[in-house]
């Protein structure tokens, strides 16, 4: 029997003799938690009551309730005179909210069962993905829950968050990039955020996203406040290539060094002290090709229950696919709502999502090779749903490949001004907006597609 009228009674009976002790339990208990009809109404408005700063009590209670022969003003008075142990609400609340979470998941497979037999039904893979999102919902306490809050809840929470903020000794908030400058200008990656980074092909986007799942998941080892379990959904790289470049990045070894065997005795040795010290990170890969937003969508939800992820980070937005179901949309209609899709995970899951993007060919056409918000791919969407836009450009790329004959002035010319550029980059802020815009310096090592902070690498 998934439900004990005997504890809905204990606890109403509780609260009826001491409004007070509904506060222990509100936060997490709902009218619809209760198995009896009338015992969630006379929870709701026991707590109406008390919210109204009213005395809750059979007599002022009797004109709101239902009338019922069964729940009579006998039926309440008996339950306040019967009250067992006042202390006990913690725990009756928890047992009565164990039990609604049992009936529900007894509905939620009886649905599954019925729509998997039903051929006409939708397809397996909505099905599976409808009840992921059930199960997710569950698992959070949604439920049938209203997601509408007042505005004082929204300030005490805003409030709550300056506090934090202010007491804090170092000036991330929000999940750490593992760059210092980056860090203050942002103030960390905030839960909620879609952050964008764009770039052209060799910029090194997918290292710099690398980068700071790396950097958070790490940070999470030992300070979890700043740190994350980090969630990378790899649409182009294998996991393997993904993992061997991190491996390359903390162990300072060039990856085709590794790929080929080219290790020394002292280096092979320094290469294994690594993966040690680096496999306890909480850095969670999903390589699954051709993956719709629905499917992330799901996937997310599953490691947020599993895992508490508090970052994801996509590489990149144009390999994703849109619902599908809409046949002959375009593919700028497609890219709009995988980007509606991705700031309503970040909204749902209360975490921070960074997604790469693909820029135009129109920075290639120009003099000044910096991109521009213009520059995105594909939709302005894009640009819209983006708390935080970021471009990573490296001017060393373009120098390069502007080497003149050797021997010349201008080969003389090329070399100092390659000097100047050598092992920089920068992390342009086009858009944030909660904060400022602006140009983030940053040293990076090609050789071990490795960002860095710039001070510390001079």
């Amino acid at each position: 029997m998934l439900y004990s009228i005997e504890l809905e009674q204990a606890l109403l009976g509780a609260v009826l003799v001491d409004n007070q002790l509904i506060e222990h339990v509100i936060d997490f208990l709902r009218p619809h938690h209760f198995a009896t009809p009338f015992h969630g109404k006379l929870y709701e408005l026991i707590a109406l009551f008390h919210d109204k700063g009213k005395m809750a009590n059979p007599l002022t209670l009797k004109s709101s309730l239902p009338q019922d022969d069964t729940y009579d003003d006998h039926y309440l008075a008996s339950l306040a005179a019967n009250a067992l142990s006042l202390s006990g609400i913690d725990e009756y609340g928890r047992q009565i909210y164990d039990y609604y979470q049992r009936r529900s998941l007894c509905v939620i497979g009886d649905d599954i069962k019925n729509h998997a037999e039903n051929l006409k039904d939708k397809n397996p893979l909505e099905q599976i993905e409808e009840a992921e999102k059930k199960l997710f919902d569950l698992s959070k306490g949604h439920g049938t829950n209203t997601q509408t809050i007042s505005f004082q809840t929204a300030l005490i929470e805003a409030i709550h968050h300056a506090e934090l903020a202010y007491k804090k000794t170092s000036q991330v908030v929000g999940v750490t990039t593992g760059f210092i400058e980056l860090d203050q200008t942002l103030g960390g990656l905030h839960p909620s955020d879609l952050l964008i980074v764009a770039g052209r092909p060799s910029m090194g986007k997918t290292a710099f996203a690398t980068n700071i799942a790396f950097n958070a998941a790490k940070k999470n080892l030992h300070h979890k406040g700043e740190g994350a379990s980090v969630l990378f959904f790899s649409l182009e790289m294998s996991s393997e290539q993904l993992a061997l470049r991190i491996l390359s990045s903390e162990s300072a070894i060039p990856s085709d060094y590794i790929r080929r065997g080219h290790l020394s005795d002292d280096q092979f040795t320094h290469l294994m002290m690594t993966s040690r010290d680096i496999n306890a990170v909480n850095l969670f890969i999903d390589d699954t090709p051709a993956l719709s937003i629905a499917g992330l969508r799901n996937r997310a939800r599953r490691m947020k229950r599993l895992h508490n992820i508090g970052l994801i980070v996509i590489d990149y937005l144009q390999l994703l696919e849109g619902s599908g179901y809409r046949g002959g949309e375009s593919r700028v209609q497609e890219i709009s709502e995988i980007s509606r899709g991705l700031k309503a995970i970040a909204k749902e899951l209360h975490l921070p999502v960074v997604a790469l993007s693909q820029l135009s060919r129109a920075v290639e056409q120009r003099e000044d090779k910096r991109p521009q918000l213009s520059d995105l791919r594909e939709s302005g969407s894009i640009e819209q749903d983006a708390d935080v836009v970021m471009f990573v450009y490296r001017q060393e790329y373009y120098e390069g490949r502007k080497e003149p004959q050797p021997g010349t002035d201008k080969h003389l010319e090329w070399m100092a001004e390659m000097d100047k550029v050598r092992n920089k980059a920068e992390v342009i802020i086009a858009k944030q907006r909660h904060g400022p815009i602006g140009i983030i310096p940053l040293f990076f090592d090609g050789r071990l597609t490795k960002f860095g902070n710039l001070e510390l690498n001079r």
